[in-house]
């Protein structure tokens, strides 16, 4: 078990600050002072398939950690009240300054995002999208840059995470057909 697994880093409850949190097998946390019942559950994130007349995809270049420098589908965290979508057309502006003309979901694929110490396991809903131009695209927030890359030839080993890698195989297949 990884060290930055939650039941090796939450040590007391949220609610009372009690240090009898306890780890159940049922992915939870449970406190016996006060009774409150955490569930370790998957956070939402999103990710955008974008290709170019070429048939390249868009990639981004991660400007933070984890994982700064290395590639990665554009996108990134739901926030709370907001659908996957919105988040989605929301993230591929603040990163890129594209606006998304079309969208359809395309599949998920589990991940463990370790950040501050803490995994924080996601659930990556990645989407095909059509961007109404490319004119004004623009490296901000957290990606330092972009390139576009044809399917067959990404390098795995300069690809952020697993799921990510996942979903670009399974975005190659699909194009092979």
């Amino acid at each position: 078990m990884s060290p930055t697994f939650p039941q090796k880093v939450i040590k007391y409850c949220p609610k009372c600050g009690g240090e009898k949190f306890l780890y159940k097998s049922d992915n939870s946390f449970l406190c016996e002072n006060c009774h409150f019942h955490l569930y370790v559950n998957a956070s939402a994130a999103v990710a955008a398939l974008i290709v170019n007349e070429k048939g390249e995809l868009l990639l981004a270049k991660r400007a933070v950690e984890p994982q700064k420098g290395m590639l990665d589908l554009p996108g990134g965290f739901v926030d709370v009240m907001e659908t996957a979508e919105q988040a989605l057309c929301r993230e591929i502006k603040e990163e890129l300054n594209l606006e998304v003309a079309e969208l359809s979901y395309f599949m998920s694929y589990p991940n463990e995002y370790v950040f501050g110490g803490l995994s924080v396991f996601t659930l990556d809903l990645a989407y095909l999208c059509k961007i109404k131009s490319f004119k004004e695209i623009d490296a901000n927030d957290d990606i330092v840059g972009f390139e576009f890359i044809h399917p067959n030839n990404i390098c795995q080993d300069e690809i952020c995470s697993g799921s990510i890698i996942q979903i670009i195989q399974e975005y190659s297949k699909m194009t092979e057909r």
